[in-house]
């Protein structure tokens, strides 16, 4: 390819500018939305270059810190892209490798920087037994794919509408596609509310969940309903409660569950789960109890790679701490024989078989089941879930 040097300093220059104004108090997508509201001068290539330099850039966590912005950047976008303007200008003796496999790449640059893999994912010692550290980490350097989990019968009519856009897409089963990543779905009308954009690993939390018709379900942390449309797609005869701390997220729900032409009565309340709720829920007990507990994401954190600077161990434990206090004050209310469903989007075990095992132990609960949820291996994000009985 033919690389204009001025153009991608003065890329590079944009990148540098965009990081130094980002101050981690927000999500990165957010901020860059805003940043590219007051750099109108920039067009829309420049805006993609620069996304993509930022995103590849925060891929390296706080690996090579003592290293120079510039070069940090080079040897990020050598082991993210196949092709590289920037190592082009930069390190153009690397271009010969770009081709290569990731493992090969990582190994190169060992050679010269030495071991920087361990500095790529903060706190890699709290991984839950199951994680696969070293596959798991060098992960972060691959874009993960877009994922839709098409409602059950609608298929081939959104086949059939990507078909006809010439959107390339892979079946992965009669309910899930997987897209490239930054597909733009906006632009098909037709099969809106027709598909819900929502990861391979997150599909698969309620695998082996039975939900009987006419059972009541509480999801007690809906947030935007992900969940709670995968059990009305499974079962849209039940009674269903949906709960989280604020009403814009609860908002946010009902516009989703608008689009998905949800015909299913159900009701909502805001609680903070993180204090009893004995007075607002009553005596009123439940089937199932859908716990997808806050926690700090990292199994998420290859699509928003931002977090690997900014995390903090301590959080770790907060987490653990919240996640077992919200599963104390819901299990009142779920009735005898019946599962709490426990789901993160975490990889520490802390979070994870660690919160499971305490509420085992301090309230005779039954695992019937606990798995991590692989998703490093397939461009997908890394989930946990518990299924546990009620006594």
């Amino acid at each position: 390819m033919e690389i204009n040097s001025k153009r991608v300093l003065q890329q590079i220059r944009n990148f540098e500018r965009c990081l130094e104004s980002y101050s981690f108090k927000e999500p990165f997508a957010r901020f860059l939305t805003q940043f590219y509201k007051l750099n109108k001068q920039m067009g829309s290539s420049d805006r993609r270059m620069n996304s993509r330099y930022c995103y590849n850039y925060f891929r390296l966590g706080k690996a090579l810190l003592s290293l120079d912005v510039k070069d940090r950047l080079c040897i990020a976008e050598f082991l993210c892209e196949e092709q590289s303007a920037v190592v082009a200008v930069l390190q153009p003796e690397w271009l010969p490798r770009t081709q290569e496999g990731l493992p090969t790449k990582i190994e190169y640059i060992k050679s010269i920087y030495g071991d920087f893999l361990q500095d790529v994912f903060p706190f890699a010692s709290e991984l839950s037994p199951s994680i696969d550290r070293d596959a798991f980490v060098s992960s972060h350097f691959i874009q993960p794919d877009l994922f839709i989990r098409v409602q059950r019968g609608q298929l081939d009519r959104v086949v059939k509408e990507l078909e006809k856009h010439e959107v390339s897409y892979e079946n992965l089963g009669e309910q899930t596609l997987v897209l490239p990543n930054g597909t733009n779905l906006q632009q098909l009308h037709k099969i809106e509310g027709l598909y819900e954009v929502q990861d391979l690993s997150s599909q698969q939390t309620l695998n082996g969940v039975e939900v009987l018709p006419k059972s009541s379900w509480w999801d007690c942390c809906a947030a935007s309903g992900g969940k709670a449309l995968m059990l009305l797609d499974k079962e849209p005869d039940i009674k269903l409660l949906v709960s989280d701390i604020r009403l814009s997220i609860l908002r946010n729900l009902d516009e989703r569950f608008e689009r998905a032409g949800v015909k299913t009565y159900y009701r909502k309340k805001i609680l903070d789960l993180s204090i009893p709720v004995t007075q607002q829920i009553g005596g009123e007990h439940f089937d199932a109890i859908l716990l997808d507990a806050p926690c700090s994401g990292s199994g998420t954190w290859g699509r928003s790679p931002e977090m690997l600077s900014k995390f903090k161990v301590e959080e770790i434990a907060r987490f653990a701490e919240l996640q077992f206090q919200i599963a104390k004050n819901v299990l009142p209310f779920l009735k005898v024989g019946k599962p709490l469903i426990y789901i993160t989007c975490s990889v520490y075990e802390k979070e994870n078989e660690a919160v499971v095992n305490r509420l085992a132990e301090t309230y005779g609960l039954k695992i019937e089941a606990m798995e991590s949820i692989i998703g490093y291996n397939k461009k997908a994000d890394s989930m946990f879930v518990a299924r546990l009985i009620k006594p």
